[in-house]
């Protein structure tokens, strides 16, 4: 068969929506030369990697959610601590400060439409709802937006694995204050399988539900935080291994409260285009600072900071740098 003529021939069974492979198959039959190394430059990139590859320091492993091993974290702190990268990642935090709680709620709730907008423009808007006391009324502002809901895809955040109807489920707000006032489509809403008898595979169907609508990794457009006053965002608890996946988009997690729960991971909240961090209240005022402070040791501080935008009433922000200061921007409008 050496030097024979072959015929392929490809059919796409999902119409438009192609994977990744199927296109580089699909490119590479239509014979497109830039997919693909010269030999000559292949082999001058191994002269370089194998003499690397041959040597005879081995890998050093390093914790998840580390900057590096050990003992090039010990190097820098002796001399202060990556604090260049922390002062870009501080710098890249926005932070919109309202007068009250209300206020902070009508920005929020702005902020959301006007990313859905941009959104819609371009495809539809993927967005991750986390509900708690304090988001309850963005809910209701984000209901009088004007917002193509034909063309927005709403997944939950987390969820708490109480039976359906439950008080307890976060997916009773969200339908109450929102789903029920709006013309989303059901089938374009998502909620989190916790009904399920096995959390951990529910929340693995649930990433499986992400990648069918979102790809891998499932890039979500806009993804709403909450803080709680210990510090966790999501489902994301101090202590729990949940927080440190660093290997699934959705994990189940232990009991908190009298319920376990499942959360999106940091993987998966990382991959968003848009993170909104909604917080409000003086209860929220010790963590809130050590959010925008990048404190690591909190489950919220390792969220990934250069796409978020806090959003904050003056009572939260109070600890908060105030205007002029190197950290973030804090806006009054």
């Amino acid at each position: 068969m050496l030097g024979d003529d072959i015929e392929l021939l490809v059919c796409n069974e999902r119409g438009s929506q192609m994977g990744a492979y199927e296109r580089l198959i699909g490119d590479a039959i239509r014979g497109d030369p830039t997919l693909f190394a010269r030999e000559d430059g292949v082999e001058a990139a191994w002269r370089i990697v194998d003499p690397v590859l041959a040597s005879s320091t081995p890998p050093i492993p390093y914790a998840p959610g580390s900057w590096g091993p050990a003992q090039a974290d010990a190097q820098a702190a002796a001399c202060g601590g990556y604090a260049r990268r922390a002062r870009d990642e501080e710098r890249a935090m926005r932070i919109v400060v309202a007068p009250d709680a209300e206020a902070a709620a009508r920005r929020g709730a702005a902020f959301v439409a006007r990313r859905a907008a941009q959104a819609v423009r371009a495809r539809s808007l993927r967005a991750g709802a986390q509900r708690r006391p304090t988001p309850l009324p963005m809910l209701e502002w984000l209901a009088l937006e004007s917002i193509d809901w034909s063309r927005v895809e709403l997944f939950q955040v987390d969820e708490r694995a109480a039976p359906r109807g439950s008080g307890e489920r976060n997916l009773n707000d969200l339908e109450r204050l929102l789903v029920s006032r709006v013309p989303i489509p059901r089938t374009q809403v998502h909620p989190m399988p916790v009904d399920r008898p096995d959390l951990s595979a529910a929340a693995s169907a649930y990433a499986g539900a992400l990648a069918d609508t979102l790809g891998e990794p499932p890039v979500f457009d806009l993804v709403h935080l909450g803080l709680g006053e210990d510090g966790h965002t999501a489902s994301l608890m101090p202590g729990d291994p949940a927080a440190r996946v660093v290997d699934a988009w959705v994990s189940a997690t232990a009991a908190h409260g009298g319920w376990r729960r499942m959360t999106l991971t940091l993987p998966a909240i990382d991959a968003a285009r848009r993170v909104l961090w909604l917080a409000c209240g003086a209860s929220k005022a010790a963590m809130l600072e050590r959010l925008v402070l990048g404190d690591r040791a909190i489950p919220a501080g390792l969220v990934r900071r250069d796409r978020a935008c806090v959003v904050a009433d003056e009572a939260a922000a109070a600890l908060l740098p105030r205007p002029g200061d190197a950290v973030g921007e804090r806006a009054r409008r």
